[in-house]
Order: structure tokens, then C-alpha cells, then sequence
């Protein structure tokens, strides 16, 4: 099968933890064990999240003042993609004696105009208290909504519309390889008046362009990894009950976090109504399980 791989930003940093790399790098050290056991027999596409890491490398690069102007956020998800991706493309390699990953940097083109850039949405970056939160914001004039029961910034996150290096996953993915793009989303480009791609300072959301990518690529599966089990009904109350499968239908009449789980659904929704195959949100220590139809949320075309 070809399975497109949405990883979490949990597998790198869980909340409260300090962004350093041996922690991120322990992470995906253990989370490469459960993608490892997805390889058998299977064409793996991975995607994965960067909303800590560019937001770190946002505010490094504000207070820097050997800078005259802060790196802006495409430069910053390029960054993240290499780094991300080495360390996922060197635990898969030490796991296997024969197969073998690669990074490759994506590009994702958007529309200057979407209305996401005068709506910020995407978390990036740490979690602070209201009064530090506010005092950012004055000073480095972002946006900052509130993410739980703390506040973090947010960045305009435009809809993907193409992944420019589309023909050459394809052609690594006939290679035998396992192919680590897409990270952050991709880097969000825009077509330039004269021709060619220019940069935009937006974070696009990794669950849409993965889906976008497993439409492209006729995959079988849509796997979206998080830090729950499943999609859950009244989640986070005493009364919460995880959905075991949903059809188009009955995602219909549901409504779920923008911030959270939200795109998820809408990406799995958006897998399942173009192709009619299946999409599976699960936990990253379920992904086997997930893939198998034995834990999880399977989301069905009926």
C-alpha cells in the first residue's frame, strides 16, 4: 500500500518541555520505532509538524540584533524541514539495514489572497501567560489567541493548493524510498508576477497539505498522528466516547477545534471525499494498529 504519514508536533515536543535538540531528537527517536513497523511492504510518505520550531526560530531570529530585519517565516519552515527531517531520515536508516529515507525540502504554492491572512490561526512557537503573552505581542507586533489555558502566537495559515516538488516524490517514492516532505506544511510560495516563486510569511497546516499530497499521489491511506487515541465525542469530559468510525455523513453534523483537532477532520474529510479510500487519526504509539483498522477513528466515503 502507499501510506501518507501525518505526524504530529507532539512526536518532537510535548507542551511544557524545553525545545532543546536532545529532547526533539529523543522524540523522534521514538517515534521512528512505530513508523519503522509501518514500512513493511508499504510505500511511506511522511509529513510532519513544526509549530514550536518555527516559532522558536521566529523569536531567535527577532532578537537578534546582529539582524537588521527577523528571517521571515518561509526561510524559517525551509529551516525546520532540514532539520526535522535529518533527524527522522537518520533514526528510520539506523532501524533498517535495507530500506532507506530521504528529506526532501517542499515548496506549497498558496493565494496571496486567501482570507487567512487577515485571520491569524496557526499556533507557533511556546506557550505563555496572558500578561507575557501581551507584552510580545506589543513589542514584536504579533497576533496571540488563547491555546488551552495558556496564550501562544499565531501566523496566517493559507489553504495548499499544489506542491510544487510533487513529480520528484513520486520519482524517489518509485525508487524504493521512504520520503520525509511537506514538513510545516510545506514552504508557503505564491506565483510571482513576472514568473517564478516568491515566499510568504504564513505557516500552511501540515494535515491539509498532507491530504492534498495523498490525493496527488493516489494513496491508499491517509494516516494523521496526534496525541490522542482517537476522535473523541465530548472530548475532555467525564462523558467522552471515541468514534471507531465515521462516514462522510456523520463528520457533517460534527464540530470540532479550530485549533486542535479541527483540521485534522477537515484533511481526512477532504482525503476520503476525493479519493473514497480511508482515513485513519490515531496516536503515533497505534500507527501499526491505526493502519490495520484495529484502533483509532477510520474515516469512510459510507
Amino acid at each position: 500500500m502507499r501510506v501518507v504519514v501525518a505526524l504530529g508536533g507532539n512526536a518532537l515536543l510535548r507542551r511544557g518541555e524545553r525545545p532543546d535538540a536532545t529532547t526533539q531528537s529523543h522524540h523522534v527517536e521514538e517515534a521512528t520505532v512505530s513508523l519503522g513497523r509501518l514500512r513493511a511492504g508499504n510505500q511511506l510518505v511522511i509529513t510532519h509538524g513544526n509549530g514550536p520550531q518555527v516559532g522558536l526560530l521566529a523569536l531567535e531570529s527577532q532578537e537578534d540584533s546582529s539582524l537588521s530585519s527577523p528571517y521571515p517565516l518561509d526561510v524559517l519552515g525551509a529551516q525546520t524541514q532540514g532539520m526535522i527531517g535529518y533527524w527522522i531520515s537518520n533514526d528510520l536508516d539506523s532501524i533498517s539495514a535495507t530500506s532507506r529515507a530521504c528529506t526532501l525540502i517542499t515548496r506549497v504554492v498558496v493565494d496571496p489572497n486567501d482570507a487567512a491572512f487577515t485571520d491569524p490561526t496557526k499556533f507557533v512557537g511556546k506557550t505563555y501567560e496572558a500578561e507575557e503573552a501581551r507584552r510580545l505581542a506589543a513589542e514584536f507586533g504579533w497576533v496571540v489567541k488563547r491555546d488551552g489555558d495558556a496564550w501562544r502566537r499565531v501566523v496566517p495559515s493559507p489553504y495548499p493548493l499544489r506542491i510544487v516538488e510533487l513529480s520528484v516524490i513520486e520519482g524517489l517514492l518509485s525508487m524504493g524510498l521512504t520520503v520525509i516532505c511537506a514538513g510545516g506544511g510545506g514552504i508557503p510560495v505564491m506565483e510571482g508576477p513576472q514568473g517564478g516563486l516568491l515566499g510568504v510569511e504564513a505557516v500552511i497546516d501540515k494535515d491539509l497539505t498532507s491530504a492534498k499530497l495523498a490525493i496527488a499521489l493516489e494513496a491508499d491511506v491517509l494516516m494523521i498522528l496526534t496525541d490522542v487515541n482517537a476522535i473523541y465525542r465530548d472530548y475532555g469530559t467525564e462523558h467522552a466516547t471515541a468514534y471507531r468510525k465515521l462516514s462522510l455523513t456523520e463528520l457533517a453534523g460534527l464540530d470540532f477545534a479550530a485549533g486542535s483537532m479541527g483540521p485534522k477532520v477537515r484533511a481526512a474529510e477532504e482525503f476520503v471525499r476525493h479519493t473514497g479510500r480511508r482515513a485513519v487519526v490515531g496516536s503515533l504509539e497505534d500507527a501499526d494498529a491505526l493502519l490495520a483498522g484495529e484502533k483509532g477513528t477510520m474515516i469512510i466515503s459510507g
